[in-house]
């Protein structure tokens, strides 16, 4: 198990290699003047210009650039914003509660969307079947700012059941409806492929096995059939959560949270290159991360999977 690891650990280091640099490229080496709009209406001064160009590296290699940017983000150093703030620490307040809000929507996407799938694959073609096929339909076809809308307006502003917005500070708790509206897409899907997996497997030659010897019906559920359905489920829900915190823009906008997609709209609206770069480049760390996660939980699924 400690070599399967090191190996998927050593695979990571050429990917982060590579989306990081070109993260950097796009953000500093496309055309267009980073300083425009920095000074008002009027253009900056040119020994504004130099100097800012000097301070920030530009007029050097962008190879060299990225290899300098790269020697500081291994020591936790993101670098700063054009007016001097840490970017690490606007990221430090912001992703906090961006993690809380995807970790709600994860764990809403994975508790309702299996617990629907293993109820409509073992009994396929049922009622409860077509209500599930016919729910996720719809939440497929509903963009994620119209269900937002929609519950924002019915359950906080109609029914008082919810506050419209969320505080600077969100809990857990304050987070569920949000979340709901982040994962609403994710759990249709989850659900939908756990349906499948199971109708599938129900009718291998390992079930059938455990059945004749005997087993109970749990038993052939919960150890045998859910078990081997599970591993490309879980594929699923180890990259969603780098999407759901990526793509968290438009849910933090209806709600007005104060998290890292806010903070990735205003970098972009303003031009704040190293902010824009570091949040990325974090987002990136998140999905290797998660990527090496699901690669242990398939080789403790199936132990098989090490020696590929």
């Amino acid at each position: 198990m400690g070599r399967y690891i090191l190996r998927r650990l050593l695979q990571l280091v050429p990917v982060f290699l590579g989306t990081t640099f070109l993260i950097y490229l796009l953000v500093w080496a496309l055309p267009g003047d980073p300083f425009a709009g920095k000074c008002g209406e009027r253009a900056c001064p040119d020994a504004y210009i130099t100097r800012m160009r000097e301070e920030f590296h530009l007029d050097e290699n962008v190879v060299v650039q990225y290899l300098r940017y790269l020697g500081n983000l291994l020591q936790g150093d993101f670098g700063q914003t054009f007016s001097g703030t840490s970017v690490g620490e606007l990221i430090a307040a912001a992703y906090p509660v961006t993690l809380r809000l995807a970790i709600v929507a994860l764990l809403i996407e994975a508790i309702i969307g299996v617990l629907a799938g293993v109820l409509t694959g073992l009994r396929s073609g049922g009622f409860l079947d077509n209500l599930v096929l016919v729910s996720t339909l719809f939440l497929i076809s509903v963009p994620v700012f119209v269900t937002g809308y929609v519950l924002q307006t019915v359950l906080g502003l109609r029914l008082g059941i919810i506050s419209p917005t969320v505080s600077a500070d969100a809990g857990f708790g304050e987070l569920i409806v949000p979340g709901f509206v982040l994962a609403s897409l994710s759990m249709a899907y989850v659900a939908r492929l756990t349906r499948t997996s199971i109708a599938e497997n129900r009718r291998s030659d390992y079930v059938r096995t455990a059945v004749a010897k005997g087993l109970e019906p749990r038993r052939v559920v919960g150890v045998h059939l859910l078990r081997n359905s599970m591993i490309p489920v879980i594929t699923f829900l180890g990259v969603d959560l780098g999407s759901l915190m990526s793509g968290a823009i438009v849910t933090e906008g209806i709600f007005n949270i104060r998290g890292i997609g806010g903070l990735i709209f205003r970098s972009i609206a303003l031009r704040e290159g190293a902010t824009v770069t570091g949040v990325v480049v974090l987002l990136v760390i998140v999905y290797l991360l998660m990527n090496l996660l699901v690669d242990v939980i398939y080789a403790v699924l199936d132990p098989r999977i090490r020696y590929v």
